[in-house]
């Protein structure tokens, strides 16, 4: 059975942390590689301001990883007019997904420094922030939001541990000890969600 994933804001390289069969890619930059040079077939797009160019119901699972701190929460026009980017993005990730499809999504989350240091970081994710999209009534539909999700995981992790969701569950539960004792902290927060369609 064919399988379809899309890999948002993902540079040159798209991940398919699913194995899918069908890999697909976006990005703002304009990539001057061609598709089949590409591990993807790729898009360049500017999810702050467009949907993603993909119909309704058309990916198994979706992932979006180091991308969602860079989109804005919130902008204001000249006109005195202003948008959500964060929640159509949480919309158009919904859109695309079929009943039960994943969103998976890797993020610095605040209060570690990851999540600061980066000056384009500008959407500052909390272990909490998903809770804004999930249930039947989500508390984010107040801000335009029209989907709903269910939790498969959220938890604060490394960004090595979310890049694999088949990697060995001791291998993860050792990587994230040693970054404790060291001090480093858990610097990401990593999010299965099922969309409920």
């Amino acid at each position: 059975m064919k399988t379809r994933h899309l890999d948002l804001g993902c540079g040159f390289t798209a991940k398919n942390p699913y194995n899918a069969s069908e890999l697909f890619g976006c990005d703002i930059r304009y990539n001057a590689l061609q598709n089949n040079e590409l591990n993807c077939t790729y898009t360049q797009v500017n999810l702050f301001s467009k949907p993603i160019p993909h119909p309704d119901n058309y990916f198994d699972s979706v992932s979006a990883y180091d991308f969602l701190e860079h989109v804005p929460r919130q902008s204001l026009y000249k006109d005195g007019t202003s948008d959500n980017p964060f929640i159509k993005l949480m919309n158009e990730v919904y859109r695309v997904l079929k009943p039960n499809g994943i969103f998976l999504a890797s993020s610095p989350a605040y209060p570690h420094h990851a999540a600061f240091s980066d000056p384009t970081h500008v959407n500052f994710i909390t272990q909490y922030t998903h809770t804004y999209f999930i249930g039947n009534s989500p508390t984010a539909q107040i801000y335009g939001f029209n989907g709903k999700f269910h939790v498969i995981k959220a938890i604060l992790d490394t960004p090595h541990n979310t890049s694999d969701p088949s990697e060995n569950q001791l291998r993860k539960r050792l990587r994230r000890l040693h970054r404790i004792i060291t001090g480093k902290g858990l610097s990401h927060i990593y999010w299965e969600l099922s969309a409920i369609k």
